[in-house]
């Protein structure tokens, strides 16, 4: 398999497509790389993905 380049907004649709009205636009734009492609993604993969992109997308300063 080779690497694959998705929006976080494809993983959440395949796995999880509830979410999908508690996430920022710009958190489902975010690009994820994908070591093994989104084929053989497990669901477990796919929340560890999506709870590090909302991570990544808070705001420091609500976090102090």
């Amino acid at each position: 398999m080779e690497m694959e380049t998705v929006k976080l907004s494809a993983i959440v649709m395949r796995w999880y497509p509830d979410m999908m009205p508690f996430l920022k636009q710009d958190e489902l734009n975010s690009v994820i790389v994908l070591r093994d492609g989104l084929s053989i993604l497990e669901p477990a993969d796919a929340m560890d993905i999506i709870h590090y992109s909302i991570c990544e997308h808070q705001n420091p300063a609500y976090l102090q």
